[in-house]
């Protein structure tokens, strides 16, 4: 799995790189502390709670609210 194309599509989904960080680190603390289950690799090797969420927001499942002026 390669984990440059998922950050690519994950930046298509936010406005810029310094929130796709602040929204990845916000929901991969959730998932930490709700004790959501992590994905396992082909090879066994459980992912981060960080590519988790990353991969969550590039695939659209996390909506990502921004304040409103």
């Amino acid at each position: 799995m390669s984990k440059r194309p998922l950050i690519e599509q994950a930046l298509k989904r936010v406005n810029n790189r310094y929130e796709l960080v602040h929204a990845a680190a916000k929901l991969a603390k959730e998932l930490y502390e709700t004790g959501a289950e992590s994905y396992v690799t082909e090879e066994g090797i459980p992912l981060k709670k960080t590519v988790i969420a990353i991969d969550e927001i590039a695939k659209g499942r996390a909506v990502i609210m921004r304040k409103s002026d």
